[in-house]
């Protein structure tokens, strides 16, 4: 597993709804990238002033991100986005 540097997190993003709550089916082409996903790993914090500063997410929390933040990575055939901590929104 990737062990992220810094203040940046590793996240699994959520899957994208298959159909509507009408039960309409969604072309892959029409899916939106999910904004939600779960911290898989947290690198060692930010660094300022000499100290390390802990992260207020854990692993394994449930958060919401920006639709177009981090980068998108694949780990052996997975897909994960690793971004900075203050692109995280909130924790679901």
């Amino acid at each position: 597993m990737l062990k992220p540097l810094g203040e940046r997190v590793l996240v699994k993003p959520g899957s994208a709804e298959e159909k509507t709550k009408a039960g309409i089916y969604i072309p892959d082409s029409a899916k939106e990238a999910p904004a939600e996903g779960e911290i898989v790993a947290l690198g060692n914090g930010k660094l300022s002033g000499g100290k390390t500063h802990s992260f207020s997410v854990s692993k394994g929390d449930k958060v919401l991100y920006s639709k177009y933040s981090g980068d998108e990575i694949k780990l052996e055939g997975v897909e994960y986005k690793i971004m900075k901590e203050e692109e995280i929104l909130g924790i679901l």
